[in-house]
């Protein structure tokens, strides 16, 4: 496999260098932006066929620049860093944004003798699209040195790719895909965005104690180990509209026999993950306990269920928490598909405007902050079938492909993609033996 070679790097600033007001010029933090302290940024990037014109090839790097810094005068927390205090008195830490405008990270490199079709054919990930992305092994709360956003575009033999890495303290995967969108708009000539974001953090209306403090910060810090997970191997799989149907009629069927009269529905993105729960447990069967407990963690969203006040579409951060569909091993086998989406079913309907309402206020009373370590061995899903992906046209047609970067990777994680119409893609991890 061909190598790398980085061109050039250089700070992205906002193009009108607007002169900001002091409320702002600083945002406060909620628990959802807080919990991924610790953890890795959001990597997300895709893949394009290079334009075909000779001008319109030399002139891309230039071009992504310039309408990368308009893109920033929309998006200026992105341009800022973090900003950390201490209060000695109480051994507790406090972040919030500084939107200085300090700038984004721009990398230009090249690649080429590798094709797009060296990316796409092979069975598993190639290794080096992990190099597609900048600021790789950076955890978010180096964000009060490092930049919040970091793109690399690489150039390939007949294609280029944009890897793109935002700090997740300020922004979550719906967020990303709104900024990737902007941009794309904005490079293709936009003067407006279709979409304003709204940089006002979300604050209940009876919480007065800004900013939120966490306590012996720097001792979780010091404890954050990262466990290796082993060897791990990377592929994509594609559910086509026909198998989704098939999934999820087979999942609706096997739950109205067990469902005692309910009327249930099961979701295609429940079904789907149902029977990937499924596979991957079965192919671990010779090495956990029938009685092990086992969870697969689902990411459930905070912006159409907090209603009074909503949160805006254009909400600019992360409105995102975790909760685990528990159960053993042996009992996720005994019952199956149909049960087992139920059971997705019903963790993420019970999570109603007052259960996440309660996850926020429970969490400043007592934080908690995710880890990398402590995920491995349980599945996790993540990223959305909902986000704009294929959109995302930036002059020069549209994806033909999306990756996830190296961040947040580990034993049995998934990355759920649209892909063509009714599709799903799952960009899942495992370990080398366990897939053979």
């Amino acid at each position: 496999m061909a190598d790398i070679c980085i061109i050039s790097t250089c700070t992205v600033r906002p193009a009108t260098a607007a002169s900001l007001d002091e409320p702002t010029r600083k945002i406060e933090l909620t628990p959802w932006d807080l919990q991924f302290l610790l953890v890795d940024s959001v990597q997300k990037g895709i893949l394009f066929r290079k334009p075909t014109l000779q001008q319109e090839q030399k002139a891309l790097i230039n071009h992504l620049k310039a309408s990368l810094s308009r893109t920033l005068d929309f998006f200026l927390p992105l341009a800022g860093r973090l900003a950390q205090m201490k209060n000695h008195n109480d051994n507790t830490t406090s972040f919030f944004i500084n939107c200085n405008n300090a700038g984004a990270q721009f990398d230009h490199a090249t690649v080429n003798e590798l094709t797009v079709a060296d990316i796409l054919q092979p069975v598993y990930i190639p290794r080096i699209v992990q190099s597609f992305f900048p600021l790789n092994g950076v955890l978010n709360h180096e964000g009060i040195s490092k930049p919040l956003l970091a793109v690399q575009v690489t150039e390939l033999a007949d294609g280029f790719f944009l890897g793109c890495t935002i700090n997740h303290v300020v922004a979550d995967g719906t967020s990303f895909w709104h900024f990737i969108s902007s941009w794309s708009e904005i490079s293709r000539g936009y003067s407006q965005i279709s979409k304003t974001p709204l940089t006002k953090r979300y604050f209940p209306e009876h919480y007065n104690c800004l900013p939120i403090r966490i306590p012996f910060f720097e001792k979780q810090l010091i404890s954050n180990t990262i466990v290796s997970p082993g060897p791990l191997k990377e592929r994509v799989f594609h559910f086509s509209a026909e198998t989704i149907s098939k999934l999820k009629a087979k999942a609706n069927a096997e739950v109205m026999s067990i469902s005692t009269g309910q009327t249930i529905t099961i979701s295609s993105l429940q079904a789907v993950l149902a029977h990937l729960w499924l596979s991957v447990i079965r192919c671990r069967g010779r090495d956990e306990n029938a009685n092990q407990e086992i969870s697969f963690k689902i990411a459930i969203g905070a912006r159409p269920r907090l209603l009074h006040p909503p949160l805006g579409e254009g909400y600019l951060g992360n409105a995102i928490h975790f909760e685990a569909v528990t159960t053993s091993r042996d009992e996720l086998l005994k019952h199956g598909l149909g049960w087992a989406a139920w059971q997705f079913k019903k963790k993420v309907a019970s999570q109603t405007p007052e259960e996440v309402t309660n996850f926020y206020e429970s969490w400043v009373k007592n934080p908690k902050l995710l880890k990398k370590g402590i995920l491995f061995r349980d599945n996790s899903a993540s990223s959305s079938p909902r986000f704009n992906v294929y959109e995302s046209d930036f002059g020069w047609g549209k994806p033909v492909a999306v990756r996830s970067g190296l961040a947040n990777k580990f034993d049995g994680k998934v990355t759920i993609f649209p892909g063509g119409i009714a599709e799903f893609v799952l960009d899942f991890l495992d370990m080398m033996l366990a897939m053979a």
